[in-house]
């Protein structure tokens, strides 16, 4: 009966993890309509996306502390319908100001979901027979992708912008409800959590001092992403001299790869083991960016040069957050605050990054302001592995010891039970 509920809760917190691309991947698809809607122009549509941001970094820690206090199953059922619903303020805006507050909110939803449903994928992977964190990702990203092209193809079909988003917010709301049936219902919270924390005692402050070291890890990634992001086609039509037909395509190409390893590199962790594994992805992404950096020395093949850097810097990129918060997720006690902290920290380099390498390159050019993220990359190879070590202990390469399957299935009775024993 264990496993099933397992599999119940898989699929259950993928369709979460799905719904909530898909949200943000309407959002931004719609954007341009909400910008001739309201004529806001790109001053104003900027600070409108920075509220989101505040939104969500405002409501993460409070989402952490709520998992830890009524589990993350309760919280999912709460945030996933709440943040469907947040989406119609900034659809509806009037104007300027409404949006700004609108944006706010709809940013706290997010935030809500976010952290509710990263807290109880690390509770599903702890009670699955192997790695399954980096899939959940993949398939937020897939959702994204979804949401883009619905609005697309909406739109092309005459489709009212703004209702369409009006649409899609209440009837997202209603399909966060489909999956909650199968979340866990023994996810740990409350008492289970206080007894951990008691439990760890004078490693506390050591243990916060690991958590925000991987905070930086997180932090270094997500900025090295918001640059890719954000800075790839850039680089490809101002440094590289590619028509604006083409200049896109560079970013494509390092979302493809970041999407296919996020749903397929999950058994790679199973085999490496996660401090091997955040190495190798912090070595790759890093020569992602080297390659890209050397691109424009590579004559008639700089092209081919960039894209493939862009690939290595999706491929090395998309297992980072994965791993971490799976080992963050599973240290302990109080993995809603740590996850929140952490996400927080990713949250802020995803939010920092990009305007940070524009006022880099100002200063000096784009390709000397690029090797900051591929500097991160290689700061992420250092010192991920080392916190991962100290914070969880590492079970060998290849292997899931029965102990930890054990720890993680509490049974009715109060004593711990294996897989099999279902």
């Amino acid at each position: 009966m264990a496993e099933q509920e397992v599999r119940r809760a898989r699929v259950a917190v993928s369709g979460v993890f799905g719904l909530c691309g898909l949200q943000v991947g309407l959002w931004a698809a719609g954007l341009p309509a909400l910008d001739h809607r309201l004529g806001l122009g790109a001053g104003r549509l900027g600070t409108a996306l920075l509220f989101i941001s505040f939104g969500a970094l405002i409501s993460m820690p409070v989402a952490g502390r709520l998992c830890d206090r009524w589990t993350s199953r309760r919280v999912c059922l709460v945030a996933g319908p709440v943040s469907g619903l947040t989406l119609l303020g900034p659809a509806l805006a009037p104007s300027y100001g409404w949006l700004i507050a609108g944006a706010a909110v709809f940013g706290m939803g997010l935030g809500l979901v976010e952290i509710a449903m990263n807290v109880h994928a690390v509770e599903v992977e702890r009670r699955h027979v192997k790695p399954i964190l980096s899939a959940f990702h993949g398939m937020w990203s897939l959702g994204g992708a979804a949401g883009g092209m619905l609005t697309a193809a909406a739109l092309r079909g005459g489709v009212n912008p703004q209702g369409l988003i009006v649409v899609a917010a209440i009837v997202g709301a209603g399909l966060y409800l489909l999956p909650g049936r199968w979340l866990l219902a023994s996810a740990a919270g409350g008492e289970e959590r206080e007894a951990g924390a008691a439990a760890a005692g004078s490693r506390s402050t050591t243990r916060w001092g690991l958590i925000l070291l991987l905070g930086a890890v997180v932090f270094s990634g997500h900025l090295s992403e918001g640059a890719a992001m954000d800075w790839a086609a850039v680089h490809a039509r101002q440094v590289l001299q590619v028509s604006p037909a083409t200049a896109p395509l560079a970013f494509t190409i390092y979302s493809v790869a970041m999407t296919t390893v996020r749903l397929f590199g999950d058994g790679l962790r199973g085999r490496l083991g996660a401090p091997r594994t955040i190495r190798l992805a912090g070595i790759i992404a890093a020569a992602g960016y080297l390659l890209v950096l050397l691109a424009p020395a590579a004559g008639g093949l700089r092209l081919p040069s960039a894209w493939a850097g862009w690939a290595l810097a999706g491929v090395g990129l998309a297992t980072i957050v994965p791993v971490v918060f799976s080992a963050v997720g599973s240290a302990g006690s109080a993995s809603g605050r740590t996850l929140s902290t952490v996400t927080m920290c990713g949250y802020a380099g995803l939010l920092g990054g990009p305007p940070l390498i524009g006022h880099l390159a100002d200063a000096t050019s784009l390709p000397l302001a690029l090797a900051l993220p591929g500097l991160l990359c290689a700061f992420i190879a250092g010192a991920g592995p080392i916190g991962i070590r100290a914070l969880v202990p590492q079970p060998e390469p290849g292997k899931i010891r029965s102990t930890t399957r054990e720890a993680a299935l509490p049974s009715s009775n109060g004593q711990n039970r294996s897989t099999k024993a279902s």
